[in-house]
């Protein structure tokens, strides 16, 4: 998959927007016992609304007609009353919803959460990271009103339509027909509007991702900024970034403002066509005045719905674009799965083996790149194998192989003579330890970063580690020993400090399978020779491979492959392939010299 930075939009595939809505209403379901109260509610205001304009009208032409004072009194105060009933239920059913729509919330976020982290690292490598944070916390909220509207809005507004225009026509289908003849109007009106709002909303977001993935980038290496002074060029690509996302909102909010004009021209034809219906047409031997204010009220009642569901449709188109970005996350299937009889891998010796193995990135794409070709090798258990070779010779993708991070297209890989493929994911990798050049740490103590290895471990067993890898001394002096609170990405450590404490995780987790990916190459020589000690310690018993470009520290590897042209070029002990002169006799010396 080619990658996707905050230079370009991101592809979205158009799918059908009724099947989207219909699949954000489903979110609902759940919560069917919390929304009955809030739909009673809203039967109960809706109730009182269609109501009212008919004790208006009795008023009118019965109490005025008549100066009884007292009835005029009485039909006054009912109103009044049903007010402040309508006003209480209307603030109830809006904090019942909300407080649905919250959870609702909740879970779609905690479900896109859940299934971000099973997606395989081609969903990563795609895109950056200020892209998918985008799609976790900004478009997730966009649907917050939409889910809480649909039933605020939406139901109660549609029954009020349709119960005035049931009402209208029983009392007058002239007065009625005439009230309502503007509505092709306005349906053309909106749907030709509605054509353009959708795209431009959809581009809105777009260029807001693409915004928030700069910003992400540029604060993750502010440290490069301002160590090149490249603060002004970094300023002047955030200001085009916001322009852009700018125009697009603008031109959003343009298309969508629409809406009410239309919606307003509509409701002006149609109050003048009531009165000219009940004056010219009917006179008022037909059309009292209570019914004429009475449909008045019922044109306000129909038209003041017909807005609040032109303003849900214009939320609705606006915040669709942002469902789509995240059922597209949803609707991303993870690469790397468990088939179906997948079954438990036992507990391992450690025995690794590569049967024809070939690898290509992005196969099939105009990114095509081919890693590996009939790999063949076989790692026993306990054995320490170093890979060696030029940048990008495919050293990374072997060990990424064995922890199942890609599946090969070619040939096997057998641990303890099961096939990966075939074994669950999890008991796989939770008897392997990764070790990089970038170990990441996380913000909290030194006790909780170790212990992530193995949150079962006890207090022992976690100074255990640490001392295994020579990381307890240096602990020890920190403020408050293992209960120092470490910043974000370990900030304020050393990167050996950081490096010593990721090999104390790994340490902990006890694995039967090492992998060390350049993992001694951001430590200086002198905790170099702090840590070589403890990774002995850790790669004893342990089948282990090891990727160095610094080839001083794997002469004692038991083989080393030298990886080159997709396969292995050559292998053997550091002093057999000394004794060949061939491409490793070249690296080292190289390197020496």
């Amino acid at each position: 998959m080619a990658a996707n930075s905050f230079r370009e939009d991101e592809h979205i595939n158009n799918s059908d927007k009724k099947k989207i809505f219909v699949r954000i209403i489903r979110y609902l379901r759940p919560h069917i016992k919390e929304i009955i109260p809030v739909i009673i509610s809203l039967m109960i205001t809706v109730g009182i609304g269609l109501v009212s304009p008919l004790l208006i009208e009795y008023a009118i032409d019965v109490h005025v007609a008549d100066k009884n004072m007292r009835g005029l009194i009485i039909v006054a105060s009912s109103v009044a009353l049903l007010g402040l009933v309508y006003m209480l239920f209307v603030k109830l059913r809006m904090y019942m919803m909300n407080k649905v729509a919250n959870k609702i919330l909740l879970d779609i976020r905690e479900e896109l959460y859940e299934h971000i982290q099973k997606l395989s690292f081609t969903f990563f490598d795609s895109r950056p990271t200020g892209k998918i944070l985008a799609r976790i916390i900004g478009d997730v909220n966009s649907l917050k009103d939409v889910m809480a509207n649909t039933i605020t809005n939406l139901i109660p507004n549609f029954i009020t339509v349709f119960g005035v225009v049931f009402i209208m026509l029983v009392k007058d289908w002239k007065l009625a027909l005439g009230t309502l003849c503007s509505m092709p109007l306005m349906i053309i009106a909106i749907f030709w509007i509605r054509s353009m709002t959708h795209t431009r909303w959809a581009d809105m977001r777009k260029k807001a991702s693409n915004l928030n993935a700069y910003v992400h980038e540029d604060i993750a290496g502010i440290a490069v900024v301002q160590s090149f002074h490249a603060e002004d060029e970094t300023r002047s690509t955030f200001e085009d970034l916001a322009n852009k996302h700018r125009d697009s909102y603008i031109s959003a909010c343009r298309a969508a403002d629409l809406f009410g004009p239309a919606i307003d021209m509509s409701w002006a034809v149609s109050s003048m066509m009531l009165y000219l219906v009940a004056v010219r047409l009917l006179g008022y031997t037909e059309a009292s005045v209570g019914l004429i204010a009475a449909f008045a009220s019922y044109a306000t009642m129909f038209w003041s719905p017909i807005m609040g569901l032109s303003n849900y449709y214009n939320q609705l188109v606006t915040n669709i674009s942002a469902a789509e970005r995240v059922f597209d996350i949803l609707d991303t299937e993870p690469e790397i799965v468990d088939k179906e009889d997948a079954e438990e891998l036992p507990d391992i010796t450690g025995q690794v083996s590569f049967a024809n193995v070939g690898f290509t990135y992005d196969e099939g794409t105009a990114s095509e790149k081919k890693v590996l070709e009939n790999v063949n090798f076989t790692a026993k258990p306990g054995e320490t194998i170093a890979l060696v070779g030029p940048t990008g010779a495919g050293k990374t993708t072997i060990v990424n192989l064995i922890s199942r991070f890609y599946d090969i297209q070619k040939g096997k890989i057998l641990v303890d003579g099961h096939d990966i493929t075939g074994v669950k994911i999890n008991s796989l990798r939770r008897q392997m330890g990764i070790m990089t050049q970038d170990n990441f740490i996380f913000s909290g103590t030194v006790r909780e970063n170790i212990m992530y290895g193995n949150l079962s471990a006890t207090e022992e067993e976690m100074i255990e580690a640490a001392k295994a890898v020579n990381a307890h001394d240096f602990i020890m002096k920190l403020e408050n020993g293992y209960d120092t609170v470490l910043k974000e990405r370990g900030a304020g450590l050393s990167i050996g400090q950081r490096q010593l404490i990721a090999f104390a995780r790994t340490m902990i987790s006890k694995p039967k399978i090492l992998i060390l990916d350049e993992a001694t190459s951001n430590i200086d020589t002198h905790t170099e020779l702090l840590v070589q000690k403890g990774i002995q310690t850790m790669l004893s018993g342990r089948t282990s491979f090891v990727i160095a470009h610094r080839l001083s520290t794997i002469k004692s590897a038991d083989r080393i492959f030298v990886i080159n042209d997709g396969g292995i070029a050559e292998s053997g002990s550091h002093e057999n392939l000394l004794r060949k002169h061939g491409a490793y006799y070249d690296l080292y010396m190289a390197q020496f010299a």
